[in-house]
């Protein structure tokens, strides 16, 4: 075999091997474009947990999420109030607990206190929680990461 026959033999392998790809990119979406429109409901939001999680204690601990830990509180019926924040203390980083009849987060550790807005009520803490918009979609809980 020549050279030129070679390189030829090459090329048509390069070319064959690349056609379902090109294929695949030019023709038209199907499945895609409706999983495109149902991610653009949720695109910038993440999923924390379920409604029967939340609506089982009144509250939902998400320690582990993408965007860290986020502690939603509220229930599915009251859906607009729901509060979420990152439960983690400003001041030394123990995780504040919800105290439903006081309406407001308490450290345990040194008893700073947070109104459901994340804003500062008693020190020692100095800074704010980080709050986040919640929703309920679907039978899901979401906090909008953006």
């Amino acid at each position: 075999m020549k050279r030129r026959e070679f390189i030829n033999w090459v090329g048509l392998g390069c070319l064959a091997s690349s056609l379902p790809v090109a294929l695949a990119a030019c023709s038209p979406e199907t499945n895609a474009s409706a999983t495109s429109t149902s991610n653009a409901a949720t695109k910038g939001w993440q999923k924390v947990g379920t409604v029967a999680e939340l609506d089982k204690t009144g509250q939902l601990l998400a320690e582990n999420s993408p965007i860290g830990a986020v502690l939603v509180v509220g229930t599915s019926k009251a859906a607009k109030n729901l509060i979420a924040v990152n439960p983690t203390c400003t001041h030394e980083g123990c995780t504040v607990a919800w105290k439903a009849k006081q309406s407001k987060f308490i450290c345990p550790c040194h008893s700073a206190e947070f109104a459901r807005d994340g804003k500062v009520q008693q020190r020692p803490a100095k800074k704010p929680l980080k709050t986040y918009q919640a929703k309920i979609e679907a039978g899901s809980v979401f906090v909008k990461t953006a």
